[in-house]
């Protein structure tokens, strides 16, 4: 069992995602967005740290994953959003967790099956994947996503592992 806190970074809103991955199930947990629109850049990153340490030291979670930085046309706003991710990075290293990074495309072919989907698919999946009826918002479904990702990237690493392990005895 190992409760997973997603994020998806961003300066104006930075949309975070809580499950429980037991064996192979998932399980719902919380989602939200972070919003920082009306403070200044540095009380926005301050704003985000803070948000963040409260929620982790409310769920307790043992894992994290945050999407990595696009880097898009504006190089203005990819530094922005790489200071958004350090934040919350600190955040989760202020509480001693270990932080996996996954790029886009990775979260949305481990959720999705296909690196390019758009937002809609992404949010169907998470919310198929998850049981989630209610409506999701686009930040809080991306970081669910992360979360997703992990998980099932972790599963993968540890039947590869026990595959290994498993061809080796029948060697012998």
């Amino acid at each position: 069992m190992a409760i997973i806190l997603g994020i998806d970074p961003g300066s104006r809103v930075t949309g975070y995602g809580l499950i429980n991955s037991v064996g192979n199930k998932l399980q719902y947990i919380d989602c939200g967005c972070i919003r920082t629109e009306s403070k200044s850049f540095p009380q926005r990153l301050h704003t985000i740290f803070n948000d963040l340490n409260d929620l982790i030291e409310r769920h307790a979670p043992q894992q994290a994953a945050i999407e990595e930085v696009f880097m898009g046309r504006n190089a203005s706003s990819a530094l922005k959003l790489g200071q958004a991710r350090g934040s919350a990075m600190v955040a989760c290293l202020s509480h001693e967790l270990e932080i996996a990074e996954y790029s886009a495309r990775q979260v949305k072919q481990a959720v999705v099956g296909a690196g390019a989907a758009d937002k809609t698919q992404v949010q169907h999946m998470v919310k198929a994947l998850l049981g989630i009826s209610d409506t999701l918002a686009e930040d809080a479904a991306d970081a669910l996503a992360v979360a997703i990702c992990h998980a099932n990237t972790q599963a993968s690493l540890i039947r590869m592992a026990g595959a290994k392990a498993f061809s080796r005895k029948r060697l012998r």
